[in-house]
């Protein structure tokens, strides 16, 4: 019964940064910069990675796919955001938030997943240069980046409903700026054990084992490296990885801070500001780490 009251309900209120509240139209002037910023950036790399011809390759294909993942990242969340700093109104609908939570953990799923992609390419690029063409196929290329989508949508799908079933209790307030599984189950009145599980399931197979990918595709890269006579082909080896480490950095460094920290009231602030590194601050300089520590991509821009 009251599962069935609040489905109909009047949703949650996304508390955000309401305690700041003098700081409002500041923060809609910064966060609507920021979006602005994230649009135009990772839109300018995925045209330019289809106008140029000299960018037709496979790390350019996945940094495209990338690019595009960050657009509808930011935009699960942004907007939303800036509608409640300008209404001063965090009220969200029920099936609104659970939307949004499926879309933004289905969206981070397969980034992560994609950055292990990209460490591959990478891998195989300095690893194994003479059959680069021929591993890294136009097949396997779309497979690496498809793939994510069909193996994730399912699970996301059952994790998103085992949330949005449960009971919860009368206060609707969310201490977040967008809907989250962690800060959700906070608000349940029930055992949430399963739901426990099933995150952490999914952290393990969706953040934990790509990063691990990511960790033994690097160690190898390095290695080969180091084998470089010249410390100029040293140099260019190690160029085209700096751009994706330094996103996997600030990507994973957040998520996994946010998600393995012990979650406490007095975090509450840590944890939405762990939360907006990974959800806007990454994709905004995604285009700023990609465009500066590339070669290709600043001689493609002047173009």
């Amino acid at each position: 019964k009251g599962l069935e009251n609040h489905t109909v309900g009047s949703g949650f209120i996304l508390l955000g940064f309401s305690d700041h509240s003098s700081l409002q139209g500041l923060s809609f002037a910064v966060f609507l910069v920021i979006y602005l910023m994230v649009l135009t950036g990772n839109s300018l790399i995925a045209l330019i990675t289809v106008v140029d011809s000299s960018l037709h390759s496979p790390m350019y294909f996945f940094l495209r796919n990338l690019s595009f993942l960050e657009i509808c990242y930011t935009s699960v969340t942004l907007p939303k955001m800036l509608v409640g700093f300008l209404m001063e109104d965090g009220k969200i609908s029920f099936l609104g938030c659970a939307a949004q939570l499926y879309f933004l953990v289905l969206l981070g799923s397969v980034e992560s997943l994609l950055l292990a992609a990209m460490a591959y390419d990478r891998y195989v690029a300095i690893c194994d240069p003479l059959r680069y063409t021929l591993i890294m196929s136009r097949g396997l290329c779309i497979g690496l980046v498809v793939g994510p989508w069909m193996a994730v949508a399912p699970v996301q799908v059952g994790q998103t409903y085992q949330v949005f079933t449960l009971p919860f209790c009368a206060s609707h307030d969310l201490h977040h700026f967008f809907c989250d599984v962690p800060p959700l189950l906070e608000l349940a009145c029930a055992d949430t054990f399963w739901n426990q599980v099933m995150l952490y399931t999914i952290i393990l197979l969706f953040a934990v084992l790509p990063f691990s990918l990511i960790v033994i595709s690097y160690i190898k890269i390095i290695r080969a490296i180091l084998k470089i006579p010249s410390v100029l082909g040293r140099r260019k080896a190690f160029s085209t990885c700096s751009s994706h480490l330094g996103v996997v950095t600030l990507f994973y460094g957040s998520v996994t801070v946010f998600y393995l920290k012990q979650r406490s009231r007095h975090s509450v602030d840590t944890d939405k500001y762990l939360a907006l590194f990974y959800t806007i601050v990454t994709p905004m300089f995604n285009p700023v780490i990609y465009s500066l520590r590339n070669k290709e991509m600043r001689i493609a821009l002047r173009r």
